[in-house]
C-alpha cells in the first residue's frame, strides 16, 4: 500500500514519459486498464495476498515477466557477492578483534581501533569510487564495473568480483572485530582465565579454546545482524559496480514505479533476514550447551 504513494506514476514509467515527450491520457488509461492500476488500492492489495497463497508474486509492469524469475536470477548474483563478503568480515573480524584484545594496552590496540573506526564510519560508495579510483582506473589491475558468468569464465568472474566483495565487507568486519575485541577482553578478566594462567596453560590456548568459545554469543548475534546490513549495502554497492543483483534491480524497479517487483524484492530480504537471525539463535544452543538443557 505505501509503494502507490511514491510520486510518479508507472504508466508514464512504461510509455518513456520525458521532458520532450508526454503520452496522452489516453494511452496512460489504457495501460492502467491492461495493468489492473485503475482498481481500488483494497481490491489491488487482497489480489496481491490472493497471490502471495499460490507463491505468485505477479509480473512485472515493465518487463512482463513474472517477477519471481527476475528475483531468482538477481538473488543468485547478490549471494554471490554476500556469502564470500560475510566469510571475508566475520573470519577476519574474529581473528582482528581477537589480536587487539591480546594487543590491548599496547601500541598496536589503538592502531587497530582506529582502523576499525575508519571501516564502520566511511561510506560504503566513498570506499567503492576510492577503489574504483586506485585499482581500476590509476593501477589498472581489476575492471572498474561490470558482470561477467562464473560458468562462462571464472577468472575473469573473480575479478569482477573482488572490488564489490571488499567494499560489501567492510563495514561488517569493523563491526565483527569491535564486538570481538570488547568480549574477549571481558572474559579475559575473569576468574577461570586466571586460574587458567595459574595452571600454565598457554595464552594462545586459553584465548582460542576457552575464551573465544565462551565470548562467541555476543559475536554470533553481530554477525546475524551484519546480514540486513549487508543486504542494504549490497544495493549502494551494486549500484557503484554496476553489478546486475537484486539490490540495483530493486533500484530500477523504483525508478519505473515497477510495484510487483518491488513488493517482491522488500517481501524476499525481509524473509531471508528473518530466517537468518533464526538460524543465528539456533545456533547459540550449539555454542552454549547451558541453553541446551534448559
Amino acid at each position: 500500500m505505501f509503494v502507490r504513494l511514491l510520486p510518479g506514476d508507472p504508466a508514464s514509467a512504461i510509455l518513456g514519459a520525458s521532458e520532450s515527450f508526454q503520452p496522452t491520457e489516453a494511452a496512460l488509461v489504457t495501460v492502467r486498464q491492461r495493468l489492473g492500476l485503475d482498481r481500488p488500492l483494497v481490491e489491488q492489495y487482497t489480489t496481491y495476498l490472493g497471490g502471495l497463497l499460490r507463491a505468485d508474486l505477479g509480473e512485472s509492469l515493465t518487463s512482463g515477466r513474472p517477477a519471481t524469475l527476475d528475483l531468482r536470477l538477481r538473488l543468485g548474483r547478490t549471494l554471490q557477492l554476500m556469502v564470500p563478503a560475510l566469510l571475508l568480515s566475520s573470519l577476519l573480524g574474529i581473528a582482528i578483534g581477537v589480536l587487539a584484545a591480546r594487543a590491548r594496552g599496547r601500541s598496536l590496540d589503538p592502531l587497530l581501533s582506529v582502523i576499525g573506526l575508519v571501516g564502520f564510519s566511511v561510506p560504503v560508495f566513498v570506499i567503492g569510487n576510492v577503489m574504483v579510483l586506485i585499482l581500476a582506473i590509476q593501477l589498472e589491475w581489476l575492471p572498474s564495473s561490470g558482470y561477467i558468468d562464473f560458468t562462462q569464465d571464472p577468472v575473469r568472474s573473480i575479478r569482477y568480483m573482488v572490488m564489490p566483495t571488499i567494499a560489501l565487507a567492510l563495514a561488517p568486519l569493523a563491526v565483527t572485530m569491535r564486538m570481538t575485541r570488547t568480549t574477549v577482553v571481558e572474559e579475559l578478566g575473569l576468574d577461570y582465565v586466571r586460574t587458567a594462567r595459574a595452571k600454565g596453560l598457554t595464552e594462545r590456548v586459553l584465548i582460542y579454546r576457552h575464551v573465544l568459545k565462551n565470548a562467541m554469543l555476543p559475536i554470533l548475534a553481530v554477525i546475524g545482524l551484519q546480514v540486513g546490513a549487508a543486504f542494504s549495502g549490497s544495493v549502494i554497492v551494486e549500484y557503484v559496480f554496476n553489478w546486475p543483483g537484486i539490490g540495483r534491480l530493486l533500484l530500477q524497479a523504483i525508478d519505473s514505479r515497477d510495484y510487483p517487483v518491488i513488493q517482491g524484492t522488500v517481501l524476499l530480504l525481509s524473509t531471508l533476514f528473518v530466517l537468518v537471525n533464526l538460524a543465528t539463535d539456533l545456533s547459540y544452543a550449539y555454542m552454549n550447551p547451558r541453553l541446551r538443557r534448559r
